[in-house]
């Protein structure tokens, strides 16, 4: 008995060192993945810091404080604001169909879901400006009733909505598919209504990756650029978001303004990559919690 026990240890030893990579094969692999970062994250990220304080602190907070950025950055922040709560509520209804319920046309609406990750931003945008221009399918029409999309605020919310809003439905369908549907089906077992088992049952259950979504189509919203070209005429101090006030200020040779404005943008997305990092914590001993049945049922 103890030797086929000893044997059975020597053999996944065995097994495990046969299993593993080579040490230099493990280094290597981790050099290339640091190098990769260092000269295209961290290179570029420090760049852009140094070049917006490269005049000095005060230039930098002038640059920040021009009226023209100011109302960029508060367009980003609107634009942000709808398109995320409306995706949102789009993600989780899509996501509760698809995961849910059998019904035609469940593969076509996946794929739809996942069209603005093939389709260019730029041809998106001018999807909206032939729909809704002055010489657009609907342009004549809106006209008439005094509406403007195009080259408005309006127009600009509409291709944020549109690039960004396959990311929380793609973060919550897999994990609603993974919790099954036995504990709300329990839950109305047990008289509850269907926004008592939303809130009580299925939103606890999603909430992690919901959560995780929702901050990748933040990101995704607040840094937009080719869509939102198209579609806002980049009038100042009224269409342009903060990349398009970027680039604008890059071509008129203003490049610390530039540098300034833009590290904004690198300041959101670092606070959005902190607060990934913290979700990413909290579902890690969720999903482990998850895959040890499954490992269980394995051996």
């Amino acid at each position: 008995m103890t030797g086929t026990v000893h044997s059975h240890v020597r053999g996944n030893g065995h097994r495990q060192r046969r299993l593993t990579e080579p040490r230099w094969l493990r280094w290597t692999l981790i050099a290339v993945a640091i190098g990769f970062l260092a000269l295209f994250l961290f290179l570029p990220l420090v760049t852009v810091f140094v070049e917006a304080l490269a005049s000095g602190f005060s230039a930098y907070v002038d640059a920040i404080r021009q009226p023209d950025a100011l109302a960029a950055l508060r367009l980003t922040l609107l634009a942000a604001a709808i398109a995320v709560p409306a995706n949102l509520v789009f993600g989780v209804c899509a996501g509760w169909a698809i995961a849910k319920f059998d019904f035609p046309g469940k593969n076509l609406l996946v794929t739809l879901i996942d069209l603005p990750f093939a389709v260019s931003p730029v041809i998106s945008g001018m999807v909206f400006v032939l729909l809704f221009g002055r010489q657009g399918f609907l342009g004549p029409w809106m006209a008439d009733h005094d509406m403007k999309i195009v080259f408005a605020v309006p127009g600009i919310v509409l291709a944020t909505i549109f690039v960004s809003f396959p990311f929380v439905a793609r973060e919550i369908i897999p994990v609603m598919e993974a919790a099954g549907s036995q504990e709300e089906e329990a839950a109305r077992v047990l008289g509850a209504g269907g926004l008592q088992t939303f809130f009580r049952v299925t939103l606890p259950n999603i909430k992690w990756g919901l959560l995780y979504g929702v901050i990748l189509c933040n990101a995704r919203a607040m840094g937009e650029f080719g869509a939102v070209s198209v579609v806002s005429g980049k009038i100042r101090g009224l269409t342009n978001t903060l990349p398009l006030h970027v680039e604008i200020l890059y071509n008129e040779y203003m490049y610390q303004a530039a540098f300034a404005v833009a590290s904004l943008l690198a300041f959101l997305a670092l606070i959005t990559l902190v607060v990934k990092t913290v979700v990413e914590r909290r579902l890690a001993p969720e999903a482990a919690e998850a895959a040890a049945p499954a490992a269980a049922s394995i051996q």
